[in-house]
């Protein structure tokens, strides 16, 4: 029996996550859970990354002093594209900024006068998103920050330096900056420097199950724990999920489903070509060398904020309860372009926006709201399928919906309404079994993702949920495809 400590840190909250890997099979359970609220001071916005490092020492002290277990593993997997930068001495210079800080508004557009958006995509084959690390770091040219600067961590990559001492970089994290290299799985530093970036700052590189040290003496001592190993596991979130799809041959892809959704497939080699491009397709790192093919979408993140903003008002909504609503709403009030969205804040008077400015009714209460977000999900989905196909030239069946928004049936019953294929819904805490069993391949417990998968599908249940042919659905995306042109 080997026992793993995961911890997954979301755009909402994290969890530290026990892994117990016993005769071919995992079973998860969470030992401590923590929101992760981001900070506004004036007008920037921060991720309170001290605040994360204190909850990561409380998991672990929950496995240590509470539990009294012996660790065969530790490791960190965050959210893409947010870093921190470091000293020459090691010491943090400026808590790391949220990717929504509107810092990088216009910033794209700017550096594309410098580097074209080809030359970048041709380099990287990742999606232009002004939320890139690349972006980010453009806006800060000529801050003390940067000037300042000896080395840039990625989030996850700064949580195992501050365990470990030990300063690296992990791949999968390091391919949603927008300067790694995927056909070569290296930073593309020249890239960097023609943006104006000291490509130095950069750290030396690992793959996913590289061993980095133990946790440092005094981490240890005080989480009651023997020094145990900290691995670099699939340190993006959405690499660890998609190591965990229970997916079986070829022919599938997957949608990991929380905050964000991924939607994509798992390729031998990167796929960087004009069609891709015009896609807004992007090529990430994935674990034993495979590529993640796929397309960023702003998933559940909308649903969130209306709730955020409804529990401000007074109305204490859970998700069960709004699932629940918007399963009697009336269907296809209104389409959404869920990437239109990007800005927190006030999201039910966003979605008042969007519907003016499209000629469409707006959705009058909080069940139709949510009903609209999830049917529109549905409908952006099926666009993105449609892309991998045609790119591809093949049917991609089934569709694996993994991470915490598979546990919403209405919108899994939706994605198979709106595509037309069968879906396959789990394994929830796909990100967390995916990042201790990646850990327990770096062991020499477990022999490949082959493997990996086998146990996932060993260990969890998945329910397939069979597509209802519908003209209703075919008439929405005929609205989507016209709304999303005019918006």
């Amino acid at each position: 029996m080997r026992h793993y400590l995961a911890f997954d840190l979301g755009a909402e909250s994290g969890r530290a996550m026990l892994g117990t890997l016993a005769e071919g099979r995992l079973s998860l359970t969470e030992l401590h859970r923590f929101p992760n609220e981001p900070v506004w001071v004036g007008e920037a916005l921060y991720w309170d990354a001290l605040r994360l490092f204190h909850e990561i020492r409380r998991g672990l002290a929950a496995a240590g002093r509470e539990r009294r277990l012996t660790l065969d593993g530790v490791a960190v997997d965050t959210w893409g594209v947010d870093f921190a930068l470091l000293d020459e001495s090691g010491a943090l210079i400026d808590n790391p900024r949220h990717y929504r800080d509107a810092r990088t508004s216009g910033i794209p557009e700017r550096l594309f006068r410098t580097l074209p958006r080809e030359q970048i995509h041709r380099r990287t084959g990742v999606q232009f998103m002004q939320i890139n690390t690349l972006y980010q770091l453009h806006a800060m040219l000529g801050t003390p920050a940067l000037e300042r600067a000896g080395t840039l961590l990625m989030m996850p990559d700064l949580f195992h330096y501050w365990l470990t001492g030990v300063i690296r970089g992990e791949v999968t994290i390091a391919s949603t900056t927008q300067f790694f290299d995927p056909r070569a799985r290296c930073w593309a530093g020249d890239l960097l420097e023609g943006a104006g970036i000291p490509p130095a700052i950069l750290p030396e590189l690992v793959e996913p199950g590289t061993l980095l040290a133990p946790l440092r003496d005094e981490v240890a001592r005080a989480a009651g724990l023997d020094p145990a190993p900290v691995f670099a596991t699939g340190c993006h979130d959405t690499a660890s999920a998609v190591a965990a799809v229970p997916a079986q041959g070829d022919g599938w892809c997957y949608i990991s489903s929380g905050t964000w959704s991924l939607m994509g497939v798992e390729t031998a080699e990167p796929v960087i070509d004009e069609r891709s491009l015009a896609m807004g397709l992007t090529n990430e790192a994935g674990v034993a060398g495979r590529t993640r093919l796929l397309r960023n979408i702003a998933g559940l993140w909308l649903l969130q904020e209306c709730r955020r903003a409804w529990v401000l008002e007074g109305h204490e909504w859970t998700y069960a309860d709004l699932t629940r609503a918007a399963a009697a709403a009336p269907p296809f009030v209104a389409v959404l372009d869920p990437d239109a969205f990007l800005a927190p804040g006030g999201m039910p008077d966003q979605i008042a926006a969007f519907c003016a400015r499209t000629g469409q009714p707006a959705p009058q209460d909080e069940a139709s709201i949510a009903r609209t977000i999830l049917e529109s999900l549905a409908l952006r989905y099926r666009q993105v399928l449609e892309m991998l196909e045609s790119l591809l030239g093949r049917r991609l069946e089934p569709i694996h919906i993994v991470g915490g928004g598979s546990r919403n049936t209405l919108l899994n019953e939706f994605v198979a309404g709106a595509t037309g294929r069968a879906v396959m819904a789990g394994p929830a805490e796909a990100t967390a079994a995916g990042n201790v069993l990646v850990q327990a391949m770096g062991a020499g417990a477990v022999d490949s993702i082959e493997e990996i998968r086998a146990i996932v599908r060993r260990s969890f249940d998945a329910v397939t949920v069979e597509p209802e042919p519908s003209a209703a659905w075919d008439d929405a995306y005929a609205r989507f495809l016209r709304i999303q042109g005019a918006s």
